[in-house]
């Protein structure tokens, strides 16, 4: 049965987060005495709900099930950016209600698609609540505020496996709060360094935090509209945040023994960390030798660095761009769509498939060939020593089905319902609503095409923004407790 009001608690606790945050962002405003009230009405509807929810659950019991987790986790992502969309509909920085949504939506998926052009006209602390937006869904609202639910007698556990993603959870802590605090402080340590490493590379503190909040969150929102090889002209800087797009991209589980802990052996032995390693380099290889084929004048130091930021910045899913990667030989497109479906590490903050679960594939490929040989053997599916239970490859086995299905599908209807209205931009191919469909379902940001890292996807129908934002949210959410919610069987006693 489903508990309502310890639904309406955690809600309403949630809801006082997000006015505090947007609070941050009034102060920005002031402090650059742009003089704009956008953050007023929404911090007042923030904070009346969460009184209200906190109100109707005062009476609750502190156990929650498992439903009640999912419908949690699946809620709160939509009821923050109802609430967060309206800064920029009241400072009238985008036109309509699917634009802010798809705005904010993108920013709490830390996906990083945008629909405003010139986001050098933006006021500052609307910039500031975009990255903000990014920096708090990255490692995700529910995981993040573990920490404190249990102050309002909240069990946590429900939500934790409700909201982590990846087929494996592995715990830094018996009580998932405390591995909560550990990892957050992992979190913002790496922002930290992050943005310190930006302001010395030259980047002044406004952006050197707004970067950075993109770049931990693999989220991707900036404060320029132009390319960054075109903003700064720094080649230190782009290696910089490419170190940091990284290791954002890697398990913090992982990070937090590794470096934390001082077990450096961990970090490559680890079968995930190496499968994603050899993605990067094998990609970046395969970009690097072609651009240089293709442009024998071309310098080979920049055909690497533009290769090896482009590739770590789709397969993390972060998105930034330094150059337009849909201007690259076309036999290269291929490559770059593999590895924004591939993504990177679970337990990061980076979307798309992961590659856990594709070592786990490969494991499975393998065994499966030496069994035809000898039908006999006894062959079973083993990660960094641990031996795969039957229930994890069938969830694996469902959740291919519904990714790649969400993709295809979402693809087709986007070629077919989505071209713009004004025929600003007529050709919106299987091609290109492939490239948006998997850049939406992948967190990852620009797509191929028109919708590449130079142009926003500003042109796109008001249903095409509706569809991209739904996309982009079972993306965030690993399709299944989305999913979950429209089954008959969940809402049954």
């Amino acid at each position: 049965m489903i508990n309502w009001r310890i639904i309406s608690k955690v809600l309403g606790a949630l809801l006082f987060i997000e006015a505090g945050l947007l609070f941050l962002c009034q102060i920005v405003c002031w402090i650059y005495e742009e003089g704009i009230e956008a953050f007023t009405p929404p911090i007042l509807l923030s904070m009346g709900l969460g009184v209200v929810g906190l109100y109707v659950g005062r009476h609750s019991e502190t156990n929650m099930g498992r439903k009640d987790g999912y419908i949690v986790v699946s809620s709160v992502w939509v009821l923050f950016t109802l609430i967060g969309m309206l800064p920029f509909l009241i400072a009238k920085v985008v036109p309509d209600v699917p634009s802010a949504f798809f705005e904010t939506m993108s920013g709490f998926t830390s996906t990083g698609a945008t629909i405003i052009d010139d986001l050098d006209a933006v006021p500052h602390g609307l910039l500031f609540w975009r990255s903000l937006t990014q920096w708090i869904g990255g490692i995700g609202i529910i995981f993040f505020t573990i920490a404190i639910l249990p102050a309002f007698g909240v069990g946590e556990v429900k939500l934790f496996a409700a909201e982590s993603t990846g087929p494996l959870h592995d715990k830094v802590h018996p009580r998932i709060s405390v591995a909560a605090k550990w990892i957050g402080s992992v979190y913002v340590m790496l922002t930290v360094l992050c943005i310190l490493s930006y302001w010395l590379c030259g980047m002044n503190w406004f952006d050197a935090i707004n970067y950075s909040l993109g770049t931990t969150a693999t989220g991707g929102y900036g404060t320029h509209s132009a390319l960054l090889h075109d903003v700064y002209h720094s080649p230190a800087l782009e290696y910089v945040m490419t170190f940091f797009m990284f290791i954002s991209g890697v398990n913090y589980t992982l990070i937090y023994y590794s470096i934390l802990k001082g077990r450096f052996r961990n970090f490559f032995s680890d079968a995930e960390v190496r499968a994603f390693l050899l993605i990067v380099l094998g990609a970046t290889l395969v970009c690097t030798v072609s651009l240089t084929i293709q442009h024998p004048s071309r310098d080979v130091e920049l055909a690497f660095r533009e290769s090896i930021f482009t590739v770590v910045s789709l397969q993390t899913t972060t998105g930034f761009a330094s150059c337009d990667y849909t201007q690259w030989p076309v036999q290269l497109m291929p490559i770059l769509l593999f590895v924004m479906f591939a993504g990177a590490c679970s337990g990061s903050t980076s979307g798309g498939f992961k590659c856990v679960r594709i070592s786990i594939i490969y494991r499975i490929l393998k065994n499966e060939f030496i069994h035809i040989l000898h039908p006999r053997a006894v062959l079973p599916v083993r990660l960094n020593g641990h031996v795969m239970q039957p229930s994890i490859i069938q969830t694996l086995i469902g959740f291919i089905t519904l990714f790649v299905g969400s993709l295809f599908v979402g693809a087709f209807i986007l070629a077919l319902f989505g071209v713009d209205p004004n025929d600003v931009h007529p050709n919106f191919d299987y091609y290109e609503a492939f490239g948006v469909t998997m850049s939406s379902i992948s967190n990852v940001g620009p797509g191929m095409g028109y919708y590449g890292p130079v142009h926003s996807w500003a042109i796109l129908n008001p249903f095409a923004k509706w569809m991209c934002s739904y996309l982009m949210l079972i993306g965030r959410l690993e399709i299944f407790p989305i999913m979950i919610l429209f089954t008959r069987s969940f809402w049954k006693k």
